[in-house]
């Protein structure tokens, strides 16, 4: 097993994980610590270490709010287990797991962006341990980056500084800790030529502005998005947030400034990173990814529908009751006026299959609600580049039994647990079923990494249920339910009205007729 490696910057030594045969290397930096005056500017380059680095234990996490252990909060109550977790603005730094043997075994190797929607998050969190892929001949590798105001403010002396590098430094810091991967990997037992960038909610947000950024040619072969791609729908209906406009983005940190009170980027440099935190919360703003026309040329969807994108095997996927899209008219002549607004000449078709009557708008408003992620992918599969770039995409639903006393169902992110097959370490009551579909989405997850193709055996010997890919033609994806198997389920009447009405006004660069 390889427990010393010898990296860019001096020697790392791991441990054996839970099963020996893995090593696993954590807290190596990837950049240097974005500090003083590396504080609202892309990363530099780690500085050299002397004798054994060793790599032991999780670094620091991003500074960001403290998640308070809260069992009235779903998401605190499954994730936010240490309350008093080292937090630190010196925290550019990743952690791998290789089942490698020696140097030279060019194993495929995954790359994780984590969520929490730009503003919290870390890669320590229980369920991200990469052990369990790793025993599929996986090296993973999940990496951590800059959040809220230390990775996306935005303000003219920072533009006027570094105007190659003027923004979104949380997606920058994902960029280089993936090109250290390509850099570095080798040593652990990757293929620097095989990489697999993934992410689920902000994190698969995050894949898609790597995917779409014109900066990234090569640097990665497949991708992965996780309940990560939107398009709008319904007025009213929640979005990421994606500030359009760097000008824009820079006035907004001007005016935190002043609130802060300070004149300048030096000031603001000089202030301490728990003050700057607090202050950023008490402030009460959104602070994320910006079309900067440098990283991020505009918005991922349209970018990806565009064809302005790597052209490499991508898998999308949701869980079946996270981010509906709810139209939100009150009344039903504001519903019908919406329908006007948004389908033209469509609208009696729409509000026909909503069975609109005065009498029943709830139900109307029901009917017409949809997924918004698999709203976003079935729109993306009928994409001419998608058609014409030879590159498959793939399409899961996740709608497993969840258990628990909280009856929560198919909640955001709780198909966490089962891709990183970690379900052993939640406290709910999973049963056989459980960790069999956990098995089998995990070997999923490792055949597309290891080769553009989910399919394969399964670790029984079995081979798994056929996973074909989704087209226009074919808009059918893999069911994870008790089980896994292929669904060949068409959408429903309202998602296919929305999509086909989508296409229609949108034709020029979907393959629609």
């Amino acid at each position: 097993m390889l427990r010393t490696v010898i990296v860019e910057n001096g020697t790392v030594q791991g441990l054996p994980a839970a099963d020996p045969r893995i090593t696993s290397f954590k807290g190596i930096p990837f950049a240097a610590p974005p500090v003083g005056g590396n504080r609202w500017r892309s990363p530099q380059p780690a500085e050299d270490w002397k004798g054994v680095l060793q790599a032991y234990s999780y670094a620091p996490i991003s500074m960001q709010v403290r998640q308070e252990v809260d069992d009235n909060n779903i998401y605190t109550r499954e994730w936010a287990v240490e309350p008093d977790i080292a937090m630190s603005e010196d925290c550019l730094y990743l952690n791998v797991w290789t089942p490698a043997k020696q140097t030279g075994d060019k194993l495929p190797v995954y790359v994780w962006y984590f969520g929490g929607g730009l503003q919290v998050g870390h890669p320590s969190e229980m369920e991200f341990d990469g052990e369990r892929i790793a025993r599929r001949g996986i090296v993973v590798v999940t990496i951590n980056y800059r959040l809220n105001i230390f990775g996306f403010l935005c303000h003219p002396e920072i533009t006027a500084e570094a105007p190659e590098a003027p923004a979104n430094f949380g997606n920058l810091d994902q960029q280089a800790a993936t090109r250290w991967v390509k850099r570095n990997i080798a040593a652990f037992g990757g293929d620097p030529d095989n990489i697999t960038i993934g992410g689920q909610s902000a994190g698969g947000g995050s894949v898609m502005s790597q995917l779409t950024s014109p900066q990234n040619e090569g640097l990665f072969q497949r991708a992965i998005v996780q309940s990560g791609i939107f398009t709008k729908l319904y007025p009213g209906t929640l979005m990421p947030a994606l500030r359009n406009h760097l000008k824009e983005a820079e006035q907004d940190g001007i005016a935190f400034f002043h609130y802060l009170g300070v004149s300048s980027l030096a000031e603001a440099r000089e202030l301490d990173a728990v003050y700057l935190r607090d202050k950023a919360v008490e402030y009460g703003a959104f602070w994320g990814t910006v079309a900067d026309q440098v990283f991020q040329t505009g918005d991922p969807f349209e970018l990806f529908l565009q064809g302005k994108r790597l052209m490499v095997p991508v898998m999308f996927g949701h869980t079946s009751t996270e981010f509906f899209s709810v139209p939100d008219p009150v009344t039903m002549g504001a519903f019908r006026r919406m329908a006007a607004d948004l389908f033209g000449d469509d609208a009696g078709e729409f509000l026909a299959l909503c069975g609109a009557q005065p009498d029943n708008l709830e139900e109307a408003r029901q009917r017409a609600s949809v997924s918004g992620i698999e709203y976003a992918i079935r729109i993306a599969a009928h994409a001419k580049a998608v058609n014409e770039c030879g590159a498959p995409m793939y399409y899961y639903n996740f709608d497993a039994e969840i258990p628990g006393w909280d009856n929560p169902g198919t909640f955001h992110s709780v198909d966490l647990w089962f891709f990183f097959e970690t379900l052993a370490k939640c406290w709910r009551p999973f049963t056989g079923k459980h960790y069999d579909l956990a098995r089998q989405m995990c070997n999923y997850w490792a055949g597309f990494i290891r080769s553009g193709d989910p399919n394969g055996q399964d670790s029984t010997g079995e081979e798994l249920p056929r996973w074909e890919p989704y087209t226009a033609e074919a808009p059918y994806g893999m069911l994870f339910a008790d089980r896994a198997g292929f669904s060949r389920q068409p959408p429903g009447e309202m998602m296919k009205f929305l999509v086909d009405h989508y296409c229609r006004k949108n034709s020029s660069v979907l393959q629609y007729e």
